[in-house]
């Protein structure tokens, strides 16, 4: 007994990052010092480790039900900041990790200039920067795809890349989809505010960036006047509600931005917990948490931020059981200790990544009885982060 669901879009993802579930919540601390350790593990990776470490993350997603990953990338080049004899040989490693999983990609290639707002880089993040917008497009459009992947672009935030920039962004973007981290600390709103005037999100529309091809990842601390610009635009909000737990982010408005006409996404960020269903209920619950209020979206709503929604701002034509849409799908168990007297309507509040049985990415069945075809997950994926670890 089973319920097939469209494929699940994963729409902002850091695999690395997978790297430190469960070695990051000994003593508290912050944001920022959590993201003192995540640089240590990002210096720490080559194309050969990461090629490794990102086949494991991709694997076990598809085994919690994703079908499609935006990967959100800056590991562009060696942790000195010289490039790779080939310029994209992180970029290869994440679209060859995608292509042996079977999970379709599109790759976020991103921009990252700046250590903070108008502060030089630190020596952590040399690799993450291509030294100016031309450079980036150019190693950017030199990537390789194949048919299950595809390449989109990404402004890291309003820290690490200066407004004076977005004028060749913009011209360089292509129709493809753009994304960007938006207000995800209070602390980032504060430094733009400061340096000009204005939050990421009246920055980036005053660039005439947001729309329909724009995706607004977090968007947890945002002014009436950002929801208003970001619902007018018709632009995507990915929220990430594992992450914005674990990293006490804090509680978006999901509801305010979905009333005033922005799409809802849904990403697992850093990859702390991965399944979607948890994404979905994260969604919901939160916002309960903050209105006093139960049933802040349909069942139907939460289904869509986690499929079509997904897709839509990751560049696919996806994420719903109809001609013309790819032929991605989901099998869930209706009759596990979780799901067992559900209606299949409302399976999003009960089930978890562990009652995913089958998954089809293009037609190709890739997990079968809760299998994916590469093996023992768990194993690849220890195997991967003791080598990284060391």
């Amino acid at each position: 007994m089973g319920l097939v669901l469209p494929g699940l879009a994963n729409g902002h993802s850091h695999a690395f990052h997978r790297a430190l579930r469960g070695r990051t919540h000994g003593d508290g601390g912050t944001f920022w010092t959590w993201r003192e350790e995540m640089y240590r593990v990002a210096n720490a990776l080559e194309p050969d480790t990461y090629l490794e470490l990102a086949t494991a993350v991709y694997s076990e997603m598809m085994l919690a039900g994703y079908t499609l990953v935006g990967e959100f990338h800056y590991l562009h080049n060696r942790p000195d900041g010289s490039p790779y004899p080939r310029t994209t040989a992180m970029e290869d490693a994440i679209v060859e990790a995608a292509r042996r999983v079977g999970i379709r990609l599109t790759l976020l290639d991103t921009l990252y200039l700046s250590g903070g707002t108008n502060a030089p880089l630190e020596a952590s993040q040399r690799r993450f920067s291509d030294g100016s917008v031309r450079n980036w497009v150019s190693r950017r459009d030199s990537v390789e795809f194949g048919p299950l992947a595809r390449g989109g672009s990404a402004i890291h935030s309003l820290r690490a890349v200066a407004p004076d920039q977005f004028d060749v962004i913009r011209e360089g973007s292509d129709n493809r989809p753009l994304h960007a981290h938006v207000s995800e600390q209070v602390a980032e709103n504060l430094s733009t505010l400061k340096a000009y005037g204005a939050t990421p999100t009246a920055l980036l529309g005053r660039a005439n960036l947001l729309g329909t091809h724009f995706t607004a990842v977090h968007g947890t601390h945002l002014s009436d006047a950002d929801i208003s610009l970001l619902g007018d635009s018709g632009s995507t909000v990915c929220f990430c509600p594992t992450t914005e737990r674990d990293l006490a982010d804090g509680i978006g408005p999901a509801t305010l931005l979905r009333n005033a006409g922005a799409k809802i996404s849904l990403g697992s960020d850093q990859n702390a917990v991965i399944d979607p269903f948890e994404e979905l209920r994260g969604l919901e619950m939160n916002d309960r948490l903050a209105s006093g209020q139960r049933g802040r979206f349909t069942p139907a709503q939460l289904i869509e931020a986690a499929t079509a929604a997904g897709y839509t701002s990751l560049g696919w034509r996806g994420g719903r059981l109809e001609v013309g849409f790819v032929c991605d799908l989901v099998n869930i168990d209706m009759a596990s200790p979780r799901t067992a007297g559900a209606f299949p309507v409302q399976a999003w509040i009960a089930a978890s990544s562990a009652d995913v049985r089958t998954v089809v990415v293009g037609g190709t069945v890739r997990v079968a009885q809760g299998r994916h075809t590469l093996g023992d997950i768990g194993d690849l994926l220890n195997r991967a982060i003791q080598r990284l670890q060391g």
